[in-house]
């Protein structure tokens, strides 16, 4: 079995998502993990020359050149990473209501078509059967309920993202209020830490 641990953390010790992915990872029994920072190893957005190279080999299924495959070959990386694992689990903080800039790159490098999705007959499926997913997400604010509900769009697109590249079980915490009091901050990162390890134990039968 192997575990990708992916997180955009950039306030370090400081940050409560890596608070929860540090829960995560040390409840993981009999599996290789392989973590990808993405603060270190920032993805590649498509540009002019990327996406024309994706189009050509990916949907018209045309030979690229050497150039071009050298062009995609961090977005290449990047999903043999995410394909070869059983579990994923993706960490990153709120950034204005929706996913930091890094890891919606990191959606999009991975996301490729042929790879972990495809379509026929102008219908899309996923090819990610079988595997897990754990979007863990750490907010200022309160995003469960009013007035703020329809403002949440980071944790909600990373499932989404999941589930259109068809993985089995996808499962996603908010750890919400982390600009509220002390004592709010503690109860509710002691719930979300809770619940990451409990899916954690599930998951590596522990």
């Amino acid at each position: 079995m192997k575990t990708l641990l992916v997180k955009y953390t950039p306030r370090e010790e400081r940050s409560t998502s890596k608070k929860l992915l540090d829960a995560f990872r040390n409840e993981i029994k009999n599996s290789q993990i392989e973590v990808l920072d993405l603060c270190i190893d920032v993805p590649d957005m498509f540009d002019v020359e990327s996406m024309s190279a994706y189009i050509h080999r990916n949907y018209l299924k045309e030979n690229i050149s050497d150039t071009q495959t050298k062009v995609l070959k961090k977005m290449d990386a990047m999903t043999q990473q995410i394909k070869s694992a059983d579990i994923v689990v993706v960490a990153f903080p709120m950034h204005n209501f929706s996913i930091p800039a890094p890891v919606k790159a990191w959606f999009d490098s991975v996301m490729l078509k042929g790879q972990t999705w495809d379509a026929s007959d102008g219908k899309y499926f996923g090819l990610m059967e079988g595997k897990k997913a754990l979007v863990l997400v750490s907010t200022g604010g309160f995003y469960t309920k009013e007035p703020m509900m329809n403002w949440e769009h980071a944790m909600s697109l990373a499932k989404l993202e999941f589930q259109f590249m068809g993985f089995s079980d996808i499962r996603a915490i908010l750890n919400e209020g982390m600009n509220a009091g002390d004592q709010v901050q503690s109860e509710n990162l002691g719930k979300s830490i809770d619940a990451v390890r409990k899916i954690a134990k599930e998951w590596y039968q522990n």
